[in-house]
């Protein structure tokens, strides 16, 4: 099964499970900014979903699916419901595909938190990703979910599926930068995995907010204390 059709199969193991859950009454005390802290990182490596900033591909796009499972008149309590089952038991995949889900992914409190962030967020007509601190070159690192797997205090992400880039990136230069952007298989910091980082920034950013971006990473890494961010998009 190629990337679209997976991505169309999520979609429609969505829409099946709006139509199974319609009226459920969910959790009403849930922590939104927990739970909008815990998908960036937990999620946004996967799914695009504007409010948070996150641009993936790999998993259905949460704003898409959930805009039409809007139109439809479905409410936030069927939605919040659709995104707990496919956290609790996401459709089936080869745990070598790229696009595999574990199940329960998130558990408890913290699952919940994330749907009822999603549920509030996702396919909401006009909503747009907070102003991320860093001026633009941080709005960029927010805006291609770089700080759902990195940490970089200045932006205030704690992400830790990649290096952490107040520990890596002081004394490079910004043609080292750029590069561990443009092409992240040339040099892998100990301890991580080749394949993990997309290889195509180059194609997707722009050359003046790529400039902007190595700019910003070059000034700022290592400026504050990683003890100190916190899980933000």
């Amino acid at each position: 099964m190629n990337a679209s059709n997976l991505k169309l199969f999520g979609l429609a193991s969505l829409s099946a499970g709006l139509l199974a859950l319609s009226g459920c009454d969910l959790n009403e005390n849930a922590d939104l900014e927990n739970g909008r802290a815990l998908f960036v990182t937990s999620c946004g490596t996967c799914h695009t979903l504007k409010e948070a900033a996150t641009s993936a591909t790999i998993g259905p796009n949460l704003d898409s699916a959930f805009a039409a499972a809007r139109d439809s008149g479905m409410d936030q309590d069927t939605i919040e419901g659709v995104v707990t089952a496919q956290i609790e038991n996401p459709r089936p995949t080869d745990p070598s595909d790229p696009s595999y889900m574990p199940a329960a992914i998130l558990e408890g409190t913290e699952a919940d938190d994330v749907a009822t962030y999603v549920a509030s967020v996702a396919g909401v007509p006009g909503i747009e990703a907070p102003t991320a601190p860093g001026g633009p070159g941080g709005q960029i690192f927010a805006d291609n979910g770089c700080g759902a797997c990195h940490t970089l205090a200045a932006a205030q992400s704690a992400g830790n599926v990649g290096p952490n880039l107040d520990n890596e990136l002081p004394g490079q230069s910004e043609d080292m930068i750029r590069q561990s952007i443009v092409d992240p298989s040339a040099v892998i910091v100990q301890g991580f995995n080749d394949g993990i980082m997309p290889a195509n920034y180059e194609q997707s950013i722009d050359t003046k907010d790529l400039d902007l971006l190595v700019k910003f990473l070059a000034s700022s890494a290592g400026k504050g204390s990683s003890a100190d961010a916190q899980p933000t998009g």
